[in-house]
């Protein structure tokens, strides 16, 4: 689990059988201070397993699912990756709940520099991706926890406003139009998804089938508050 705040930037180098090697580009010390065997860093928002531990850098193995879905199997602009631990117990929570478990891709299609921001403009062309797209919701972006500014009815475009330290210490700042990036839509969105398809269950799967709580819809989630 992370939180979207992205610590340091690295670069990408693939190897041999889906092995990457990341090196961490300086200042790097929030990642490899503490890092171990095992541990979970998220790599433009996919999370991967550490297997080896260089002295400033760390070898991960991706699966072939992994490859396909996320950019890191066609990093070929060579850019920077964003970099973050996983979440410790007791960690501040600044942005929101990430997984590490990308849903599919986005492309850059406008950006535009304001006196105080950077307006970021993406496509989406995968409706499977697009229907967690929702105005003022969370997304991630490389990983970057951002809030949804603007969107179409369909999520099939968004688009997000970038501060200017968000910008200068992540890898949006090398983006350009028709750039692919990894998207995340928001887990507790996803959920909410599911229990609306499902419902809690039938009355013979709850323990008092006596008074079985209703079942969770749309017109319950907003009468409830949920709107």
């Amino acid at each position: 689990m992370f939180t979207g705040l992205i610590q340091a930037l690295g670069k990408l180098q693939p190897l041999a059988n889906d092995r990457l090697q990341i090196s961490c580009l300086a200042p790097c010390d929030s990642i490899m201070a503490d890092i171990a065997l095992g541990d979970s860093i998220a790599v433009d928002g996919v999370c991967l397993t550490v297997a080896t531990i260089l002295p400033q850098g760390f070898r991960v193995t991706a699966s072939p699912e992994t490859l396909k879905r996320s950019t890191l199997g066609q990093n070929s602009t060579q850019r920077p990756v964003n970099l973050e631990s996983s979440l410790r117990v007791g960690s501040k929570i600044g942005g929101h709940f990430v997984t590490g478990h990308v849903d599919g891709q986005g492309y850059v299609s406008e950006i535009i520099q304001t006196d105080s921001a950077w307006e970021i403009s993406f496509t989406v062309p995968n409706p499977q991706v697009a229907r967690y797209i929702v105005p003022k919701g969370s997304v991630g972006v490389n990983g970057i926890s951002l809030t949804i500014a603007d969107c179409s009815p369909s999520g099939d475009w968004f688009k997000v406003a970038v501060i200017p330290v968000t910008y200068d210490e992540t890898n949006l700042q090398y983006l350009r139009p028709n750039d692919a990036v990894n998207l995340e839509g928001d887990i507790l969105g996803k959920y909410v998804e599911r229990f609306t398809q499902l419902g809690v269950g039938s009355a013979s799967d709850r323990p008092d089938n006596h008074n079985p709580p209703p079942d969770i819809s749309l017109d319950f989630l907003a009468t409830h508050g949920y709107g």
